[in-house]
This record gives C-alpha cells, sequence and structure tokens, in this order.
C-alpha cells in the first residue's frame, strides 16, 4: 500500500484466500479503509462455491494489469501463492478438461493406490511427489490417465505467460523467522478475536458448499468449524489454527528463498520506509 500510494499503483492480490468473498477476517484481506486508500484489485471478488483456479486467476490478473497501465498506474502484485505467480508469468500447459468419471474414480482411490498407479504410468512424477500428496498425486494420475500424456510432458508447452511483455521489478520479503513467527500467532488471535467464528458460521450455513471445496480447505476455517460444533473448545481451535499456520509460513518461506529466480532480490527488511528506500535504489526507474 505504500508503494502504491508513493508510485500511484494498483495493489493486485496473488494470494489464493484473500480472492474469497466470505474470508476476509480469516485471510486477512484488507479492510475496507485499505481499500479506499488505494485502488485494489482481484480481493474478494469470487463466490464460497466457486471452484478457482490459477489458471482462472492468471487470466483476471492480465486484465486487472493491463487496465491498471491503461490508467496510468504501477500493477503492484502482492500475495504468498508462489503456483499464481508462476502462472501468470511462464503461462500455463494446455491440459484438456479432464473426464469427470476419470477424475472421480482418481479421486476415491486411497492415496497410496493412486501413488502406486502412478509409479506404473509416470514414474518420474512418483518419485517427485510426496506420497502422502494427496492432491497432486491426484493431479497427476488424473491427467496421465485422461489425457496419455504426463504432466510435465504438457508443462512442456506452457503458453499465455506475460513474462516476455513486462518489465518485472521483483522483491521477495524473507524477514526474522522468529519475527514472522511471531506475527502469524499474534495475527490469528486477532482473528478470532475479530470475528473468525461468525464468519466460518456463515460460511457453513450456506447450502451446496462441498466439506471439499478450495475454501473449506483454507486454514483456520476447519479449526473454527471444530470450535463451533463442539468438537474442541476455543482455545484449542485456536492452537490448531496458529500451528498450522507456523507450517504453512514455514512452507511458504522456503518455497520462496529457493524456487523464485536466483535474480530476484531478497530482502530481511521490515520496516516500511527502509523497504520502499530498498525498491527505490533496486529499481531507480
Amino acid at each position: 500500500m505504500a508503494l502504491a500510494q508513493n508510485m500511484g499503483g494498483t495493489v493486485i492480490n496473488a494470494d489464493s484466500a484473500q480472492v474469497y468473498a466470505g474470508l476476509r477476517v480469516l485471510s486477512a484481506r484488507p479492510s475496507l479503509d485499505d481499500e479506499a486508500r488505494v485502488p485494489h484489485r482481484l480481493f474478494g471478488h469470487v463466490g464460497a462455491d466457486d471452484v478457482y483456479s490459477a489458471a482462472r486467476w492468471a487470466d483476471e490478473a492480465r486484465s486487472a494489469i493491463d487496465a491498471a497501465r491503461a490508467g496510468g498506474s504501477l500493477p503492484i502484485l502482492v500475495g504468498g501463492t508462489g503456483l499464481y505467480v508462476r502462472t501468470l508469468l511462464d503461462g500455463i500447459a494446455p491440459v484438456p478438461d479432464i473426464d469427470p468419471a476419470i477424475r472421480a474414480a482418481v479421486r476415491a482411490l486411497p492415496v497410496a493406490a493412486a501413488h502406486q498407479q502412478l509409479q506404473q504410468l509416470d514414474p518420474e512424477a512418483a518419485n517427485r511427489l510426496a506420497p502422502a500428496d494427496t492432491t497432486r498425486v491426484a493431479r497427476a494420475l488424473e491427467v496421465v490417465r485422461a489425457t496419455g500424456q504426463t504432466l510435465s510432458q504438457w508443462q512442456q508447452q506452457l503458453s499465455g505467460g506475460i513474462g516476455d511483455r513486462i518489465t518485472l521489478m521483483p522483491l521477495v520479503l524473507l524477514p526474522d523467522r522468529d519475527w514472522l513467527i511471531d506475527r502469524c500467532d499474534a495475527r490469528l488471535a486477532a482473528m478470532f478475536d475479530g470475528g473468525a467464528n461468525a464468519e466460518v458460521s456463515a460460511l457453513l450455513a450456506q447450502p451446496g458448499i462441498a466439506a471439499n471445496a478450495p475454501i473449506m480447505r483454507a486454514i483456520g476455517v476447519g479449526e473454527v468449524a471444530g470450535w463451533l460444533n463442539g468438537t474442541h473448545d476455543r482455545a484449542t481451535a485456536l492452537a490448531q489454527a496458529q500451528l498450522a499456520t507456523r507450517r504453512y509460513a514455514k512452507r511458504q518461506y522456503t518455497w520462496f528463498r529457493n524456487q523464485p529466480p536466483a535474480d530476484w532480490p531478497r530482502t530481511d527488511l521490515r520496516d516500511t520506509g527502509a523497504l520502499l528506500a530498498q525498491f527505490r535504489a533496486l529499481y531507480p526507474g
């Protein structure tokens, strides 16, 4: 937001939880006051029953970026979903729609059985993926069963990326881990004090939302739902959500330290003024 205010920018969301309209509290979406200070795009625009994807986000992000540039505004992408950013920059594999019958059959398999089948049909993916990674194992298996090509073969045909037509000014934030974890814990406590239970209660009351819908997998939703249905008390729900968040933050930290290109600058600065100064020094134009 400070960058947008200083450089006439538009903040564009690249976080897979903050797209959902029903998760302002638990996804730590910008407040209404924040959104009034600088332009924000792609925050809270997706319904709870929507099956959102990286491909759909990338399409919407391209439009938001083009609209900002056309209006003389600097597009500023922010968020922790690395797959979204990678899909936008590099493009997406043109995997055809999966036959619903094949998808249903694969998703009904125990993950051990799915991994065993994947070992036969796509051993490279089976060796790369953790045997307990239900989502990725199922995706790799359904693709090779439905199309006859492995997911890695499809990914060699990436298209639609914008990395070759924009000037990218990246900055990866890698603050002190202990400071980060303390902030995660404090933020979860603030969420619980700030209406997380009412948010999840409203979400659960909506008809037609599958138990495995993407929004239901957002950190905090399951923990608060257990509190609301009496499985555990508030203190337990908070502790569980804090633990899940700490684990996720550690995975994100590792991903953003290692996966982006080596020439993307990394910083451990936390002060807003210092960050702005570093950004201007990196990108004086």
